[in-house]
């Protein structure tokens, strides 16, 4: 069984403003144990961050790192749980985006799932594709730039 979110659906939002969470999505928060699901505006992204227990866990695991009071566990705190929703899942896996959600992703009649391991982020569908073109962009990059590096020290390995 998997538990982790991976994966990309684009899905469209009914007449009433839902949309349906992937059947896949929701088993994962089933088998995590959270009943709802939470979310609130991605802070370097125009998406959504989502998810259940993992993600509350890593986000009280992050504030935690800071000293009770301190000015950066506030500001944490206050970005991160200032701005979430716990939004409700319906009995046939739809929820509701709530109109400052939708805002902050630019979303209007279609949504992008898409599977980050312990969270999913939620996108308006042309962002994510320009997004993840820029991604696959960068880590083509990175992958040609740790080949040479690798090829450089295994040659240098072979000369020893």
């Amino acid at each position: 069984m998997l538990d982790r979110f991976v994966s990309n659906t684009t899905l469209r939002l009914d007449s009433k403003g839902r949309v349906s969470i992937p059947a896949s999505f929701r088993s994962v928060l089933a088998r995590d144990g959270f009943d709802g699901l939470y979310c609130y505006p991605a802070l370097d992204r125009p998406a959504i961050d989502a998810g259940g227990n993992a993600l509350m866990s890593e986000i009280e695991a992050l504030i935690g790192r800071y000293a009770p009071f301190s000015e950066e566990r506030e500001q944490f705190a206050l970005a991160l749980y200032g701005t979430s929703e716990t939004l409700k899942i319906d009995g046939e896996g739809r929820v509701l985006l709530t109109d400052t959600l939708k805002r902050h992703a630019g979303i209007t009649d279609q949504v992008a799932f898409v599977g980050l391991g312990h969270k999913f982020q939620i996108w308006e569908p042309s962002r994510f594709q320009s997004e993840l073109a820029e991604a696959t962009q960068k880590v083509r990059a990175l992958k040609a730039q740790l080949g040479s590096s690798m090829a450089a020290r295994n040659a240098l390995g072979a000369r020893e």
